[in-house]
């Protein structure tokens, strides 16, 4: 229950500073074309979450609640997008290339079509 608490508290930080960041770099690059903002976390997620993941892998420096606070609720709420490429390269990285395409393949094909799909219920349900 105590490392749920530390998911918790990590999202809810992570979340505000999602929205912070993101916000403060659509403003900044004054785009309303292209989500920088989104982009900008995004990369910001992947870099942070590779930088700790590693500390994590060959110092072990963090506690099970340190890691439970900054790896799944701090960066997961900031963006899952830097979980998805941590377990993107831990999968090329144990030699599973094809199952690392396969994740990529899947998860940005699925995605948009479940979000097409989500935007189809949407007006079918809600005319």
């Amino acid at each position: 229950m105590q490392r749920l608490l530390w998911v918790g508290c990590g999202g809810f930080v992570g979340a505000i500073l999602r929205y912070l960041v993101s916000g403060w770099v659509q403003r900044w690059t004054r785009a309303i074309t292209f989500p920088y903002g989104t982009l900008a976390v995004n990369m910001a997620g992947c870099l942070l979450i590779g930088l700790v993941s590693q500390l994590v892998e060959s110092r072990s420096i963090f506690s099970p609640e340190t890691r439970a606070f900054v790896l799944v609720g701090l960066f997961g709420a900031f963006t899952t997008f830097s979980t998805f490429g941590s377990e993107t390269l831990n999968l090329i990285r144990d030699g599973r290339t094809w199952f690392a395409l396969a994740n990529v393949t899947v998860h940005v094909v699925l995605g948009l079509g479940m979000v097409w799909l989500g935007r189809i219920l949407a007006q079918v349900i809600w005319r």
